[in-house]
């Protein structure tokens, strides 16, 4: 029963949490605290989203478009550098060095450059969501790579496997957890980046939406636009754990029912 009630209350607490702001949001907006023009209430928001949600699903359309581009193209390549670093010490040597300087460079310095260099098309885009999700993914894999048991592999090893059948039964199992972590980081990561890049250059997307309606003022609509990335996100993330849930039934059974 103590265990219930835990569980219950450990649900209930981020919604309680987040009702709370959104009232002391309402609260603070309606009494004049800070006006409306600077930031709207959570009604006026919600109004703003309903009243612009056939615009704002013809960018968001768009921006996925870009996010799934970029994390497909980003998930394929971190694989691959992941997989070459494990099996070869000098290429782990030679990129490692390579994938902390990506995490150096800002991503609003370089976008600019990748617009005068690709255009103002979609392949701008595409990159500068492949450098967003590669770090992490490649790391996440990299981490997972490594965790295999070694004693398992020595046994593979005695019993004459190969490098691939290795690969294949013991480190790539091993990696799974690590690399479903960074996944749900990338995902969210991907939307993000697509808005961040139709900032600098584009003429559809949600982030070409938000500058339109921020040079008119029209800060709900803007909140309006946050308030559906935020969405997107999350549902890109719980997409995430049902993926991880089928391809890793075995985590289901190991945790424990309260």
């Amino acid at each position: 029963m103590t265990q219930k009630l835990q569980s219950i209350t450990a649900k209930l607490a981020p919604a309680t949490l987040i009702t709370a702001l959104l009232l002391l949001w309402q609260l603070c907006s309606g009494l004049g605290a800070v006006p409306k023009f600077m930031l709207p209430s959570p009604v006026d928001v919600l109004a703003a989203f309903i009243g612009d949600f056939p615009a704002l699903m013809q960018h968001a359309r768009v921006s996925l478009s870009e996010a799934f581009l970029g994390l497909g193209a980003a998930l394929a390549l971190s694989f691959g550098v992941a997989f070459l670093m494990d099996r070869f010490a000098f290429a782990r040597q030679a990129v490692y060095p390579l994938l902390i300087l990506t995490q150096t460079i800002p991503t609003v310095a370089i976008a600019p450059l990748l617009v005068l260099w690709l255009g103002y098309g979609i392949l701008p885009k595409v990159v500068l969501i492949v450098i967003t999700c590669f770090f992490p993914m490649t790391i996440g894999l990299l981490g997972g790579f490594a965790s295999a048991d070694p004693d398992l592999i020595r046994l593979m090893q005695a019993m004459g496997a190969s490098q691939g059948q290795i690969f294949r039964y013991v480190k790539l199992p091993s990696s799974a957890e690590q690399f479903f972590s960074s996944l749900r980081i990338s995902a969210s990561y991907s939307v993000v980046g697509a808005v961040i890049a139709e900032w600098l250059g584009g003429f559809e997307g949600l982030g070409v939406y938000m500058m339109r309606v921020k040079k008119s003022y029209a800060f709900d609509k803007m909140f309006a636009v946050i308030l559906l990335i935020s969405i997107i996100s999350l549902l890109l993330i719980r997409a995430v754990d049902w993926l991880k849930q089928r391809a890793m039934p075995w985590a289901r059974l190991q945790t424990p029912n309260h």
